[in-house]
């Protein structure tokens, strides 16, 4: 089965808008940047990370490990400077996994309309101090 990325939701005026909730906002410097002035993919990834842990720890309660990444497709680069703005939407609460739709929108500084960048399913379990797996309250 071929995983393609999630479609944008489509607004009344047939302008795509982001699936899910707004989770975090940053704004990469030149130190993110490789030699053409693209941020890094390792970068992107570990801030979609960020913004999916934060989501999924608060839903189950405590500690979480990422264990996979179903999908991760890049479908433009980011530029020093772009507001990267991340949406997160959960996708399924199993019995100790959560799976959560990452996505990236960027707005450059010299564009009006912004820009799927980036589409990612995440999948965490929950876990507990000792590093076992437990299962997702309810």
């Amino acid at each position: 089965m071929e995983s393609r990325p999630h479609e944008p939701s489509i607004t009344e005026d047939n302008i795509p808008t982001p699936d899910g909730e707004l989770s975090m906002r940053v704004i990469p410097t030149r130190a993110e940047a490789n030699i053409h002035g693209d941020i890094s993919s390792g970068w992107v990834v570990k801030q979609m990370d960020h913004a999916a842990e934060s989501v999924v720890s608060r839903l189950a309660k405590g500690r979480i490990a990422n264990i996979a990444m179903e999908s991760l497709s890049f479908m433009s680069p980011i530029r020093v400077g772009a507001a990267v703005c991340i949406y997160t939407k959960l996708l399924e609460i199993g019995t100790s996994s959560v799976r959560i739709q990452v996505e990236i929108w960027t707005l450059n500084p010299n564009e009006e309309q912004r820009r799927k960048v980036v589409d990612a399913t995440f999948v965490y379990v929950a876990i507990d101090e000792k590093g076992r797996i437990r299962k997702v309250p309810r």
